[in-house]
């Protein structure tokens, strides 16, 4: 999801089950995500998905994933099989949004992922910030308080310690 005028981009690695289901980013009922945008940027975190998309656009967000594809089972990263990782195609994002200065990385497989399987081949990467972000999912097992602190701070280019 993104608008022409995005600045930061938030990558995921792959979506899990819940939200390949839902046909929504982040739709695992307890995955932080969603919470940390509101507090963020100030939606109702009840409003209907396509309001808290255009909020979160609106605000100069996109959101992607690192991966078009890969196979695991569930909906874990540790469960990605090696070797199936197919990566989007950012050369194409990345022309069609110029504007985007900042790329937080949403858990530690999506920083890893990208910096293996689309850095080395990107041209367009040139003036690019990325910050890693601690994984808003529930299996990353630190508190909303700790995630939205240390999200807040490095969307902001201060550093965290994960």
């Amino acid at each position: 999801m993104s608008r022409p005028g995005a600045t930061v981009l938030i990558l995921g690695s792959m979506p899990g089950v819940a939200s390949l289901r839902a046909q929504e980013y982040y739709a695992h009922p307890r995955n932080h995500f969603w919470p940390i945008m509101a507090s963020m940027v100030g939606f109702d975190l009840a409003a209907p998905y396509a309001e808290r998309v255009d909020a979160l656009t609106g605000a100069g967000f996109a959101v992607w994933d690192v991966l078009q594809s890969c196979v695991r089972a569930g909906s874990l990263d540790s469960a990605i099989q090696a070797g199936t990782r197919v990566p989007n195609d950012f050369a194409a994002f990345f022309a069609a949004h110029p504007q985007i200065r900042l790329v937080g990385f949403n858990g530690a497989e999506a920083e890893k992922s990208f910096n293996s399987h689309v850095l080395p081949g990107l041209q367009s990467a040139a003036g690019l910030r990325y910050a890693r972000l601690p994984s808003s999912s529930p299996a990353h097992a630190v508190g909303f308080d700790y995630k939205l602190t240390a999200w807040r701070a490095a969307l902001a280019g201060q550093a965290y310690v994960n």
